[in-house]
């Protein structure tokens, strides 16, 4: 059927009482749930390994705190490029979509939004993107344009592996390289790190996530790790944080980092092993609690970062 003949489904069943639902105007709204401006935990997971890095690399400069007109564009691009992102998956996810019961009412399955109003809508939110993105220096710039094939592999992920979650951290953690790019205009070794350590975080913590679909995930014969781990999902991310702790650990150690920032590592680790203890993948509304607590968890590290960035620019501690 047309764009134009295809009636939307009413009402639509995945207003939730956000802000989009009481204050966004009635046009406004389904293009603003397509990119998911009404779940913003997408867009802070997405911001976090950009503050981490930016964090990192003040600390590594010695510079008191890091830059912040670097984590304002940031903020602004990771909420524009989390839509963008958002809007390509639903395109490409359409028909997958309108199978699941958690999904359906997504702006492009329920008919709200059309295949060629959603694909300007996507162009849009990229221009924005690079507009932020070309505020950065030219490594920056090449560095963020790169992140864009992994993007766009991502949604086909689940239809050729178990491990979509691996594709999502590859692209999701792209901003732990980000912050160190644009203050620097090269990528170390301490950046790198991050980025591995970032990535076994979102294989986590999407592995948690991805338990509220799993029933439908198997009946549609599309991989993720929730299906793979199934029972051994717990043992399987407490590894995974793990590697995140150790690896953020040894790329504080690459920069000299001072207490400070181990104390911030040592409360984000036992931030994770509350997640991982507080886990029961039998639940779905328990499984989005703890895997929207993340936010919480990155907060937690880029203030023990940047911290200590403070703390030894200002002699607090002692710098090697």
């Amino acid at each position: 059927m047309s764009e134009a003949g295809r009636a939307p489904l009413q009402p639509v069943a995945d207003s939730t009482g956000n802000w989009v639902d009481r204050w966004a105007p009635s046009f406004a709204q389904p293009y603003l749930r397509l990119a998911r401006a009404d779940r913003p935990i997408g867009s802070w997971l997405l911001l976090l390994p950009c503050w981490w890095s930016a964090a990192l690399a003040a600390d590594a400069a010695n510079e008191p705190w890091p830059d912040f007109k670097l984590l304002v564009l940031f903020a602004v691009g990771a909420v524009v490029m989390r839509g963008a992102g958002c809007t390509w998956n639903d395109i490409l996810d359409r028909d997958l979509d309108a199978s699941v019961e958690r999904t359906r009412s997504r702006p492009i399955p329920s008919g709200q939004v059309g295949v060629k109003s959603a694909l300007a809508f996507l162009v849009l939110q990229a221009l924005i993107g690079l507009a932020v993105l070309l505020q950065l220096n030219q490594f920056a710039v090449v560095t963020g344009i790169v992140s864009l094939l992994v993007v766009a592999l991502y949604p086909l992920a689940k239809r050729v592996t178990h491990f979509p979650q691996a594709v999502l951290g590859l692209a999701f953690s792209w901003g732990a390289l980000m912050g160190w790019a644009a203050v620097f205009g090269r990528l170390d070794p301490p950046a790198l790190v991050l980025y591995l350590g970032t990535i076994l975080w979102v294989v986590g913590y999407d592995t948690i996530y991805a338990h509220q679909d799993r029933e439908d995930d198997a009946l549609l014969g599309v991989g993720s790790t929730a299906l793979f781990f199934g029972r051994s999902t717990r043992p399987a991310v407490a590894v995974l944080y793990a590697g995140t702790v150790v690896a953020v650990a040894i790329a504080g150690f690459g920069i000299e980092a001072g207490p400070v920032f181990y104390l911030g590592v040592a409360a984000f680790a036992l931030h994770l092993a509350w997640q991982v203890r507080a886990l029961d993948i039998s639940d779905p509304a328990r499984c989005l609690r703890v895997f929207r607590s993340n936010r919480d968890a990155g907060l937690i590290l880029f203030a023990g970062i940047a911290c200590d960035a403070l703390s030894r620019s200002y002699g607090l501690i002692p710098v090697q």
